[in-house]
């Protein structure tokens, strides 16, 4: 790993960053209008065109697939975990939205180490203790009624640890582009056939909304995953992690929404759980120098 590749890491983040936030924005906007699954539908149908476009650049001969069931399973928790986000986008403020969503790579250690046999090392463990306690923090159980969008976003952030966990396996054998495609392929009748039960025809002033949230859904995990390409996950994760203060200040600006302390100190928790995870991680890979 070299300067000019963690400086090419960190711009490839910046736009991930800009991605997430204008993803957010999109999605905030257009739940004043349509319904999660309208949402998810464009997104999808947004998804299918930048993807197949890229893949007629490449080859289609990629897309050949004897793993159906795998991607089906990945697609069923994506979906599931992008309808939490986008849902809880609508009621709850955006800070809270990412502070829960940071839940999921302790979500991803529990179903790995079941599903996949994967040890609990102690960083492990810390992340998953610090993980929790700080969602308890957030959601504060017995202090007053929790929206009910929380719970949704939480059980998206499950989602999306299962997924994590299938695409590790499908890209065993699968490319990137592979993966993409039947995602957005997949995931359009999921949100097509409920949206077509409480169909909007979208307004004229919908649709730079729409395009965003379609584009910016497929850029943000493009610039993601060239930067993890470029730079270890303890330079790229730590600059992911500032999502969080970037959603803060697009909230307030945007929305009014200020960020109460439980939130604040909770999200903390959760990053300094998932820092000292990340950073073991990257320990254990460096070699061993004698002297």
């Amino acid at each position: 790993m070299t300067a000019p590749s963690v400086l090419q890491a960190t711009l490839w983040m910046v736009g991930a960053l800009f991605s997430f936030m204008a993803m957010a924005i999109s999605g905030r906007e257009l739940s004043a209008e349509f319904t999660t699954y309208q949402i998810l539908f464009f997104r999808s149908v947004i998804g299918v065109l930048l993807i197949s476009f890229l893949v007629s650049r490449s080859g289609w001969a990629q897309i050949k697939t004897h793993r159906f069931k795998g991607h089906l399973i990945r697609n069923v928790a994506h979906f599931g975990g992008q309808y939490g986000w986008f849902f809880g986008l609508a009621f709850i403020p955006l800070a809270e939205v990412i502070a829960i969503e940071f839940t999921t790579p302790v979500w991803t250690a529990l179903l790995a180490a079941i599903f996949l046999g994967e040890r609990l090392t102690l960083p492990r463990l810390t992340a998953l203790v610090l993980g929790i306690t700080g969602l308890l923090v957030i959601l504060r159980p017995g202090m007053g009624a929790v929206h009910p969008a929380a719970f949704a976003v939480l059980a998206g952030a499950i989602g999306y640890s299962l997924t994590y966990i299938q695409t590790k396996s499908l890209s065993a054998t699968e490319t990137p582009l592979c993966i993409l495609f039947y995602m957005t392929l997949m995931q359009l009748p999921m949100g097509m056939i409920p949206s077509l039960m409480d169909w909007k025809t979208p307004s004229l002033g919908s649709v730079p909304w729409i395009i965003l949230v379609g584009v910016t859904a497929m850029s943000a995990h493009y610039c993601m995953t060239r930067a993890f390409k470029l730079a270890d996950a303890t330079v790229v994760v730590p600059m992911d992690f500032m999502r969080l203060p970037l959603i803060a200040l697009v909230g307030y600006l945007f929305y009014s929404e200020v960020i109460d302390w439980p939130v604040a100190v909770g999200a903390a928790m959760m990053l300094a759980g998932n820092f000292v995870n990340i950073l073991a991680e990257h320990r254990k890979r460096l070699p061993l120098h004698s002297d």
